[in-house]
């Protein structure tokens, strides 16, 4: 997309409130059932329940990636972070990438019967299942339709590896099962947490558990015995990637416990692209001339620009304690390999 023309449409984020109690289903989703909620957490959002084929699904490209298979119970995500990766997966069902990517989320409510019968079926081998990868499997929905707990119970039945990486503290209701699970196999949790200014927040990622509370359970984690990585993404340019920026995250990362802190700059792959693009010339104009810049070759900065991003960080991370190894503390900043959650975040 070209950086210009980034005024957003002057109704671009209202809800109709015209628009029918529940509106009709997309043409790529017959059968489902659309529902809406007459709750303030779930104001201007509709679900659509969908019976799923399939759960387990192979990851293209798995040989790049540290892992071949994921498993996403929900599409769309009520955490309406703007540069989402995942915004462009929405335009497969007839929806778009923008408003209805926050507000229009399928619910494959028979995912945990799913990921059992897949689990048992003669070819599956036990390897290891990333969550996570898509959108985030502790969204606000998770709270009143609980796949979660049916899918983490099934892992844990099979022994079969899993990791998790998300932005919602919702992952504690679950912490009885997780560690059940990881008495029989190997579990892994990410947690996202891009910076700590809870102003920036409110404006980019207005539908997660703010950065603190992110920690929190970050740390609760830590103290119920799980090695916890937190994946600083994305960072973003001319917002979040000053050095005053980066020291609070990382003292803050390092408060909560955390094993490790893996930097990454923000990416935008087409969807998410035209979304920022379009918030970004309405918030911060001043700011579009540098993107126009970094990312005139894709969708990913500069090399030099990641790198120094990268030092800067290790340098952070060093100062507060968070680094490789020494005196027998495990917590690191990763060198060379990033963790499977940083994997996680690039994949789709």
């Amino acid at each position: 997309m070209r950086w210009d023309n980034l005024s957003a449409p002057p109704d671009e984020g209202v809800p109709d409130r015209a628009a029918p109690a529940t509106p009709p289903l997309p043409l790529a989703l017959p059968g489902a059932i659309a529902r809406t909620f007459d709750t303030p957490g779930f104001a201007g959002m509709t679900f659509y329940e969908v019976q799923a084929k399939s759960i387990i699904n192979k990851v293209p490209g798995a040989s790049r990636v540290p892992f071949e298979w994921t498993i996403n119970p929900y599409r769309g995500c009520s955490h309406a972070c703007v540069y989402c990766y995942a915004r462009n997966t929405h335009i497969y069902l007839d929806l778009d990438a923008g408003e209805d990517f926050d507000r229009k989320v399928i619910v494959k409510v028979n995912a945990g019967e799913l990921v059992r019968r897949e689990l048992a079926a003669p070819r599956w081998r036990g390897a290891h299942i990333a969550m996570g990868t898509n959108v985030d499997c502790y969204q606000r929905a998770e709270g009143r339709y609980q796949l979660m707990p049916q899918i983490i119970a099934a892992l844990r039945d099979f022994a079969n590896p899993f990791s998790i990486l998300t932005k919602g503290t919702l992952i504690l209701r679950d912490l009885p099962l997780l560690r059940q699970a990881a008495e029989v196999t190997r579990v892994g949790i990410s947690y996202s947490v891009g910076f700590v200014d809870e102003r920036l927040w409110r404006a980019v990622e207005p539908g997660t558990p703010s950065p603190r509370r992110r920690l929190d359970a970050v740390r609760a984690l830590t103290d119920a015995g799980f090695s916890v990585g937190v994946l600083m993404a994305p960072i973003l340019p001319g917002l979040s990637d000053g050095d005053e920026s980066i020291d609070a995250t990382v003292a803050a990362v390092a408060a909560a416990g955390a094993a490790s802190v893996t930097p990454m700059a923000l990416h935008l792959r087409p969807g998410a692209r035209e979304w920022y693009a379009h918030w970004l010339g309405r918030e911060f104009p001043h700011l579009v001339p540098r993107y126009r810049e970094l990312y005139r070759s894709g969708a990913y900065a500069p090399q030099s620009y990641q790198r120094e991003l990268t030092a800067r960080v290790r340098i952070a991370a060093r100062r507060h304690g968070l680094h490789r190894g020494e005196h027998g503390d495990n917590r690191r900043l990763p060198e060379a390999a990033a963790p499977p959650a940083a994997e996680q975040l690039t994949l789709l």
